[in-house]
């Protein structure tokens, strides 16, 4: 027998435990779906960063279909604490600022190659 016992891992919730199983599924879920996603509350910095980054969408002739995640445990997933974020492709590639329009077609170049 060795000295060290692996823990067995544990899910636990993205809040501290008031998420139902439920919506711990659905949380997970969401994450997993490729695509490209403004998290955030839903305020103008918000929209701000989905008008930019839907214009270097454009720009890239890609898909410019866009979610925009604002439920808190959703956005806690991908541990995000400071919003407005921009996740692409299940990468989270920025954080609490709005990026222009050319900054977010770097990073999306950047994961999608």
């Amino acid at each position: 027998m060795g000295l060290f016992h692996k823990k067995k891992e544990e899910k636990s919730c993205c809040c501290g435990g008031s998420c139902t199983p439920e919506k711990m599924v659905e949380a997970e879920a969401a994450k997993t779906i490729a695509g490209v996603k403004v998290l955030g509350s839903g305020c103008a910095k918000c929209h701000a960063l989905e008008d930019a980054t839907r214009a270097a969408l454009a720009e890239l002739h890609m898909e410019t279909t866009i979610d925009h995640v604002t439920d808190f445990s959703q956005i806690a997933t991908y541990g995000v604490m400071t919003t407005p974020a921009l996740v692409v492709d299940d990468k989270v590639v920025s954080y609490g600022k709005v990026l222009k329009k050319d900054e977010a077609k770097a990073l999306i170049q950047k994961v999608r190659g």
